[in-house]
């Protein structure tokens, strides 16, 4: 049977080339991709990644060729992200620790818990959160979110994640230690020099952006610790980062090859790559 993909997507907008990218390589591959939002509502790319005359102010030019613009712009007005799987019905969600009964509630919590992990991450080989400015404000911090990474890594299955996705996986800790999944690991992501300045900001599909409300790679620095390294590679076209189980990709040129990083992971056992 062909792998089967679950792509975690925000549903205040995501880069087109993030899903296009991946997307390419896995539908020439054959796999089956199931999409997935926070709510279930509708996953839309963001206007400028439909732009291939879109300037990026860190770069000075665009990040969108017209061949990826169209791909974009096709997926966005098809139907195939209708109707994705909303995490709010998938994944419990854990009890304040002021609610009344909060014990017994907590039990309760991990029982469903159990059951997403042994039946719904079990129907997965691999799990994707695309970027884009979007997961700053629905992915990053979603707590349902780092609940089904940590199922994922449980299972020991690849973990891909791209430009601001890659904040959900500082950010998914175990409550007992607290401490980052990627902790002693190797990642790239959104670096410092690609940070946008007040007043250079593009219009969202719900909000406007402007600079970003934390610098990702000081995270991704502290998140990896003494043992681990985030991994800018500034200067360079693409990076990539393969430390199984994860598979991160920086920004927007990264996106193709992420896709075919997680295509080795999955078909001829890639453990390490970009190191």
């Amino acid at each position: 049977m062909s792998p089967k993909i679950l792509v975690i997507l925000s549903e205040y907008g995501y880069w087109g080339e993030e899903l296009v990218g991946p997307l390419t390589r896995f539908d020439e591959k054959g796999y089956e991709v199931v999409f997935a939002t926070p709510t279930g509502r509708r996953a839309h790319a963001l206007p400028p990644s439909m732009d291939p005359g879109y300037v990026d102010p860190p770069l000075g030019r665009s990040v969108t060729t017209p061949e990826v613009a169209k791909l974009t712009k096709e997926l966005d007005e098809s139907s195939r992200l209708d109707n994705p799987l909303s995490l709010t019905d998938i994944v419990p969600e854990r009890p304040y620790t002021a609610d009344a009964d909060y014990l017994r509630q907590l039990e309760r919590y991990h029982h469903a818990l159990a059951r997403v992990e042994d039946e719904f991450v079990a129907g997965f080989d691999a799990l994707l959160i695309v970027g884009g400015s979007g997961p700053i404000v629905d992915l990053g911090n979603n707590e349902r979110v780092h609940a089904l990474i940590l199922a994922f890594l449980k299972a020991g299955k690849p973990i891909a994640a791209e430009c601001y996705g890659v904040t959900c996986l500082a950010f998914a800790r175990d409550w007992e230690d607290r401490k980052s999944i990627i902790w002693g690991k190797h990642v790239t992501g959104h670096c410092k020099e690609y940070d946008y300045k007040d007043g250079t900001g593009f219009l969202g599909t719900d909000f406007v952006m402007g600079p970003p409300p934390y610098p990702l790679e000081y995270i991704l620095r502290d998140a990896t610790g003494p043992d681990g390294r985030y991994h800018g590679n500034f200067g360079k076209e693409t990076s990539v980062i393969v430390d199984y189980p994860f598979i991160t990709g920086r920004s927007t040129p990264d996106s193709f090859l992420t896709g075919e990083k997680i295509v080795e992971v999955l078909e001829s056992g890639l453990r390490r790559y970009g190191w």
